[in-house]
């Protein structure tokens, strides 16, 4: 599918695969629409690539439609890259016996409401919108690529909540993509491994973790770079014969417990 001229929304895209993403995009020629609640560095990155920063929470249909109704403005809405994602590592109970010890359910709850409600939210509204375009030969009105994690088959220690909301997404992408068929819109999800992305620096010892992982890494011995998913979320909006798949990109790890 040729997204050259044409829109293309990625959220989470202030920073992380989702800013890399959008570089990508831009450098493929597509009007960028660019998807965050940072208003800083989204606006900043929109300014360079010569796109558009959208002020939007992923759980909002009134901020997403709004969003894509800028895209819609500027050129057919043929693409879209998911990438927002939040984490809340913990454990599920405490050390102490205690019922308040246990995993705040207001955090696996925030989790699993951007990560894949969210996503969600932003699909069912792009599509609606994809859906009005006028077909390409091959009868494609538009792709759309979600992003899940390895967490969602290896969950660790203290993943519960993000390795349930990535999951869900795993879930959500073949019955997405039957439901979107009709419509020639295609679905596909990403699951990355470790990548070397802000969300680790939620973490108490970020640097520390970092260093953790690599040791569940196979080859190349490094964290994955933001431009290596990128590359591969473009393909998937332009391979035609790429549907309903979640692919890995991890570099062959397979995590381990903790």
């Amino acid at each position: 599918m040729d997204i050259s001229e044409a829109s293309a929304i990625v959220t989470g895209a202030a920073s992380g695969l989702g800013a890399m993403s959008a570089r990508r995009l831009a450098a493929e020629g597509a009007h960028v629409v660019l998807v965050d609640i940072e208003d800083g560095p989204g606006e900043a990155l929109a300014a360079e690539l010569g796109g558009i920063y959208a002020h939007a929470d992923v759980r909002s249909e009134d901020q997403i439609i709004a969003a894509i109704e800028r895209a819609v403005e500027t050129a057919p809405l043929r693409g879209l890259i998911a990438c927002a994602g939040v984490a809340a590592p913990a454990r599920t109970i405490g050390r102490d016996g205690l019922y308040q010890s246990a995993y705040p359910l207001e955090d696996f709850a925030r989790v699993v409401a951007i990560n894949l409600t969210g996503t969600f939210n932003c699909v069912r509204l792009g599509a609606t919108a994809m859906s009005r375009n006028e077909p390409d030969e091959d009868g494609q009105r538009g792709a759309v690529v979600t992003t899940s994690s390895v967490a969602a088959f290896e969950g660790q220690v203290a993943q519960s909540a993000y390795a349930a909301s990535k999951a869900g997404v795993v879930g959500l992408t073949l019955p997405l993509a039957r439901d979107l068929a009709p419509v020639g819109i295609r679905v596909n999800a990403i699951a990355p491994g470790l990548f070397d992305t802000p969300l680790y620096d939620t973490a108490a010892e970020p640097d520390e973790l970092r260093q953790r992982l690599l040791a569940d890494a196979l080859f190349p011995r490094r964290l994955g770079l933001a431009s290596e998913f990128a590359a591969l979320a473009v393909e998937l909006l332009r391979n035609g014969f790429m549907n309903g798949e979640v692919v890995r990109i991890d570099g062959g790890a397979r995590l381990a417990r903790k």
